[in-house]
């Protein structure tokens, strides 16, 4: 998954089409001023000359004195012309609170030293505590925790490239090391000079066990499991842990490793139980809370994406929900075989469509499975 970003204002990619309401759906949503109906229809009043979207603060009209409307042309050729306070006919406030928080990300992404939030805050022309609420409404995280999560993703790669890690550490624009080293351990799961030689001294146990969906490689550091991978060939499991980890010390026949792997095995069988695994979970700040709130979907139960961007409050940010589960390396633990299409319809798995569809009829109460 990439940081919230430029993407952030493409909203709601997974949902199915809104079917159409009649007149009686219509008037409801206007009188709850429900956002949700916005770009659906406008409604406009005979007695004022006006149209308004259905979000309007405006106090709603006597029913018999409102007509609606499919889009605002047709409201302009019925004779009606735009509310000055919602402003129908122009970006909603959502959009352009998106679009602010977009270009503020890019800034952030380009600058070498995190912004100010009063900086910020002023090309949104928003005060600082406005623009702070608003973005982390769309984005799920703080302006702050943005910055961080794109410094320790240059981080990263400058950890591949710099000579040293001093020269990665200032090169990504930390002003401190200590401010690196005092985060390096969540966002790498090993120390920074590990990660640049590619897990270079990192212990990482791991093992492969057959289970019924094909078979399972489960590794882990000394802080917990760090990767579950479902596939029908052992060898090109190991092959993607390597890849992962190409200097790290990894240990495979550990007999003291066969009780987790077990446990594992368990959990692919019975993916409804509770896994009981410390985790050991990198990730930016964004893909850790879009995993967080895949382990609160209750077993037999399915979340779109835009249901979980709306869960951890960024509701903009369905399509960086969606790269966030194919990022998720821990397979039925961390579930993301839970999240679904707009419609009901599986989407793409890592791991295949054949075992999300597997594991989500394995949670499913008895009596409801076909």
């Amino acid at each position: 998954m990439r940081n919230p970003d430029p993407d952030l204002a493409a909203r709601r990619i997974d949902e199915p089409a809104v079917p159409p309401l009649d007149d009686a759906a219509r008037f409801s949503a206007v009188a709850r001023r429900d956002r949700s109906a916005d770009g659906q229809f406008v409604y406009a009043v005979r007695t004022t000359g006006i149209y308004c979207r259905p979000s309007c603060a405006a106090r709603p009209a006597l029913r018999e004195n409102i007509s609606f409307h499919p889009t605002c042309a047709a409201a302009e050729d019925a004779g009606f012309r735009p509310c000055r306070r919602c402003r129908p006919n122009e970006a909603s406030l959502a959009e352009r609170q998106a679009e602010a928080v977009a270009r503020a990300c890019r800034t952030i992404e380009a600058a070498e030293t995190p912004p100010a939030l009063a900086d910020l805050a002023a090309s949104a022309s928003l005060s600082p505590y406005h623009f702070h609420r608003v973005f982390k409404q769309v984005t799920g995280v703080t302006p702050r925790a943005y910055g961080e999560g794109r410094r320790a993703t240059r981080a990263a790669e400058e950890l591949r490239q710099a000579g040293t890690v001093t020269e990665a550490i200032y090169g990504a624009g930390y002003g401190a090391a200590s401010r690196f080293y005092a985060a390096a351990p969540g966002r790498l799961g090993m120390t920074p000079t590990a990660y640049r030689r590619g897990g270079e001294g990192a212990a990482i146990r791991f093992a492969v066990g057959a289970c019924s969906l094909g078979h399972v490689l489960v590794a882990a550091t000394d802080r917990g499991v760090c990767a579950i991978l479902l596939g029908d060939d052992p060898d090109a499991l190991l092959r993607d842990l390597q890849d992962r980890f190409p200097k790290a010390a990894l240990t495979g026949g550990d007999p003291g490793f066969e009780a987790v792997v077990g446990q594992v095995i368990g959990l692919v069988e019975a993916p409804g139980t509770a896994p009981g695994l410390p985790l050991d979970i990198g990730g930016t700040a964004f893909q850790q809370r879009v995993w967080q709130a895949l382990r609160a979907i209750p077993p037999g139960r399915t979340a779109t994406y835009a249901e979980v961007a709306r869960a951890i409050g960024a509701p903009a940010a369905a399509r960086a929900v969606a790269l966030a589960c194919g990022a998720n390396p821990i397979a039925v633990a961390v579930p993301c075989h839970r999240v679904v299409r707009g419609d009901g319809s599986l989407s793409g798995y890592r791991w295949g469509v054949a075992r999300k569809r597997a594991l989500l009829d394995r949670e499913r109460d008895p009596a409801d499975r076909p």
